[in-house]
């Protein structure tokens, strides 16, 4: 990587070292785009790109025991990687209150958002973070992210969240509680972490875990639609630890540009996850590579709606049957924009591959088999590079 010019490397102090984030920066009131944040030209999305008239498939799956919500939800997964999902019954005040948690953290004071900031964070499960991989990008992304870790060990340090991505209400009405008081009242001591959860739940409704918890039955109706496709008969609980041992919440944070044209929110890449499953805010900027040419579709927000991506996880347990698809996010010039994505991945030391299942007729494997945590570990290493993290599987 080319030497920064000494503005780049003070912007990069201010962001990144002091921990202010592109929400710091933009701040300050700045007006045009640093050259930091600036893609050459031919990594920019330009308006030839995209094509207007398409849309990825919007599934409605009230009815997840038909064969045809079935057939729609795997062909999808097949030729586009992406879909949306309408009356999934995660009900609406969930998916509001989980878009109003975020933009009440980054309407936060530095000092408070600071608190969180990798390096600073009471817990290394919740951690604020700025673009990708700073280190290892030239370019920097104009976006900052607050990253939940939520299974169910990592609910052990729930009472670290920030307060703020909490609401309180006494099981008896809407009068707050000072969770601090009741802890010490209750001793919440507890060995079990499920029982620590459902014990928090009755005091105050976390956000966050709400949102997690809500989905989850979601999540599982999906996997087990894509599995069945794939000839696997029943997700044991060896192969739930694999497909979704270890579940991250993103509160994800793309504050106004100046001239969203030059820089990206996120570069384009895949997900590493086994799926995502995405709440979009009502501001628009999600685009997915379209399945001709360089071209990209805008993912259109619809009210209620979930969209749903292959990760590069199923991509390689389905042997290629089911896409893993790059993605990209730009800025608004004028709103700030949020989503939130949860990112369905394997435990940390859980072994994938192609299923046992898909190589059954004699199909040869495409990839090999991987640790998830090395996966991970590679695919951080770097910047966001398309769909390149697959060659670390790939025989």
């Amino acid at each position: 990587m080319a030497p920064r010019n000494p503005n780049s490397e003070k912007i990069l102090d201010f962001v990144v070292n002091k921990g202010n984030g592109i929400k710091g920066l933009v701040d300050t009131g700045i007006e045009t785009v640093p050259d930091l944040y600036i893609l050459p030209i031919e990594e920019r999305l330009l308006p030839n790109n995209i094509l207007p008239y398409d849309s990825i498939p919007v599934i409605d799956v009230s009815n997840w025991d038909d064969p045809k919500v079935k057939e729609s939800i795997c062909d999808a997964a097949g030729k586009w990687g992406f879909f949306q999902i309408i009356n999934h019954g995660v009900p609406l005040h969930v998916l509001d209150a989980v878009k109003e948690a975020a933009y009440r953290f980054f309407g936060l004071p530095y000092e408070e958002r600071n608190k969180y900031w990798a390096g600073n964070s009471p817990t290394d499960t919740v951690t604020l973070k700025t673009s990708f991989v700073p280190q290892a990008e030239a370019v920097l992304e104009w976006k900052d992210y607050l990253s939940f870790r939520c299974s169910p060990r990592d609910l052990e340090s729930f009472p670290l969240w920030p307060p703020v991505c909490r609401r309180f209400a006494d099981v008896m009405g809407d009068t707050t509680v000072d969770y601090r008081k009741y802890r010490l009242k209750k001793n919440l001591e507890l060995q079990n972490s499920t029982h620590i959860y459902n014990c928090l739940m009755t005091v105050y409704r976390d956000e966050v875990v709400e949102y997690m918890e809500s989905t989850k039955s979601v999540i599982r109706k999906l996997l087990e639609v894509l599995l069945e496709g794939l000839k696997v008969k029943q997700i044991d609980k060896a192969r739930e630890y694999t497909l979704m041992g270890s579940p991250i919440v993103n509160l994800m944070y793309y504050p106004h540009c100046p001239n969203p044209d030059f820089t990206a929110g996120v570069r384009p890449h895949s997900d590493i996850s086994t799926l995502t499953v995405l709440l979009q805010d009502d501001n628009g900027g999600l685009y997915v590579r379209a399945t001709e040419n360089d071209s990209w579709i805008h993912v259109l927000p619809i009210n209620g709606a979930l969209v749903i991506n292959i990760g590069d996880i199923l991509q390689i347990m389905s042997n290629d049957r089911y896409k893993s698809i790059e993605h990209r996010v730009v800025a608004n010039r004028s709103k700030d924009r949020v989503s939130v994505p949860i990112f369905v991945n394997p435990g940390p030391d859980a072994v994938f591959g192609p299923l046992p299942e898909v190589l059954e007729s004699g199909e040869q494997p495409l990839y090999k088999e991987v640790v998830f945590s090395d996966y991970f570990k590679y695919f951080f290493s770097k910047k966001h590079d398309g769909k390149k993290s697959m060659d670390f599987a790939r025989i």
